[in-house]
């Protein structure tokens, strides 16, 4: 059915027998033109203008019609939506777990609706993300995080174009450069810096830093590891629960990417978690599962709050224990008042993973091995993180050379193949 314009401030009226224009009730009040159609949904849509442009609304009501011929349609209701509510319908239609979700509700709600809440969706362009990336950096020092940030919103937005309320994603215009991911080359500690902050951690915690260096644990894993999981007689350890944060409240979940894998024990740090046991023994601790509302489990695990008693909780420790440690063992500097400490990333509980990796990889372990007891869903994203640690190919092939003509005369033509010259 084609569109058409009305006229609201005139009517046709018969009169006397004949069709005359008369004024409506509405003349001189209000927008003037109504383009009308019937859009893909079969119902009727409409888009008002005022006096004075009748050409500007015949001109928009065939491009709406082009665009539905063409499939470019947008719904005007639709894209009048702002960014702000349909943010809030995404976020709670997600799926995905608490955790995941807490951590992109605060992302959106802190750096992204106070600056683009209320623009309607139709509206963006370009300019508009650039312009927030340029107001991001300011509120935002860490690039990585930021990453973060717009990844989120583009995936909002991403969700819109799908549901009809823009036709393009402006976060993936040619113009928009999103923030730099802020990965260098993993640098591992040295032992000597990983052996100064495990002595300058409160006793009762410093088994920790043998579970995440020693075994490649990850902090949440560490905090939830069960006396039942260790088995120093196999020389095994089973990695199946991890403590985090959900909506403000410690929760028991399986590992991340619910990888659960079972990890080698060393005789070392399997003879330091007893004498750790014998000191500090396993508290039952009870939690929800996955959730704050989710059923109860109890496990009795290594590490409690001083006191013993209850689980630790990761911004706790991270701020009150671990950080202390670094500046006592000369990894940070004794922060100045209202200062900020350096990047987590780089100098938290995660450090020693990397020096987990880097040890595994100098003694020559394969990738496929160290990804398994890491808990990584892809070998390749192990080899893309770790590669440069790895023992270099042009070295082994000097080495595999220089072997050749060892013990050869150095005036000879070289040293003779197996199938000789």
């Amino acid at each position: 059915m084609a569109g058409h314009i009305q006229d609201r401030w005139f009517k046709t009226e018969i009169i006397n027998g004949k069709p005359q224009r008369v004024k409506t009730t509405r003349h001189g009040t209000g927008k003037r033109y109504r383009a009308r159609y019937i859009g893909p949904d079969r119902t009727e849509k409409s888009m008002s203008f005022p006096d004075g442009q009748k050409r500007l609304a015949e001109k928009w009501l065939a491009q709406t019609e082009a665009d539905m011929s063409r499939g470019q349609y947008m719904d005007p209701a639709a894209g009048r939506t702002t960014f702000r509510q349909y943010t809030e319908r995404w976020l709670a239609a997600q799926t995905t777990d608490i955790t995941t979700r807490t951590s992109v509700t605060v992302q959106l709600q802190r750096h992204a609706i106070p600056y683009l809440g209320s623009r309607p969706l139709g509206s963006f362009q370009p300019a508009h993300i650039r312009d927030w990336l340029s107001e991001l950096e300011n509120a935002v020092p860490a690039s990585s995080y930021r990453r973060v940030i717009f990844s989120s919103v583009s995936a909002v937005l991403s969700a819109a174009v799908d549901d009809g309320h823009l036709l393009k994603n402006p976060c993936q215009a040619r113009s928009v450069r999103p923030p730099a991911s802020g990965k260098g080359r993993v640098a591992p500690w040295t032992s000597d810096r990983v052996f100064r902050v495990r002595t300058a951690l409160p006793e009762r915690y410093r088994a920790m830093v043998d579970l995440g260096a020693g075994c490649g644990l990850r902090q949440g894993e560490i905090f939830g590891l069960p006396v039942d999981e260790v088995n120093f007689d196999s020389g095994w350890l089973r990695i199946a629960y991890q403590i985090k944060v959900a909506n403000g409240h410690l929760v028991f979940s399986p590992p991340k990417r619910n990888k659960e894998r079972d990890v080698p024990l060393p005789s070392s740090v399997s003879q330091i978690l007893r004498v750790h046991i014998e000191k500090h023994p396993p508290a039952e601790v009870s939690l929800p599962w996955l959730r704050p509302d989710g059923p109860l489990v109890t496990k009795k695990i290594l590490f409690t709050r001083s006191g013993g008693v209850g689980a630790v909780r990761r911004t706790d420790f991270n701020v009150r224990v671990w950080k202390p440690a670094l500046v006592a063992a000369g990894v940070i500097p004794h922060p100045e008042p209202g200062a900020r400490h350096q990047s987590a990333r780089e100098h938290g509980m995660h450090a020693l993973r990397h020096f987990y990796a880097s040890v595994l990889l100098d003694a020559g372990e394969n990738i496929k091995a160290l990804s398994q007891y890491l808990g990584h869903t892809d070998p390749g994203f192990t080899l893309r993180v770790y590669t440069h640690l790895m023992q270099s190919s042009e070295s082994r092939s000097r080495r595999a050379v220089d072997g050749l003509y060892e013990g050869t005369d150095s005036d000879s033509d070289g040293p003779e193949t197996a199938q000789g010259t």
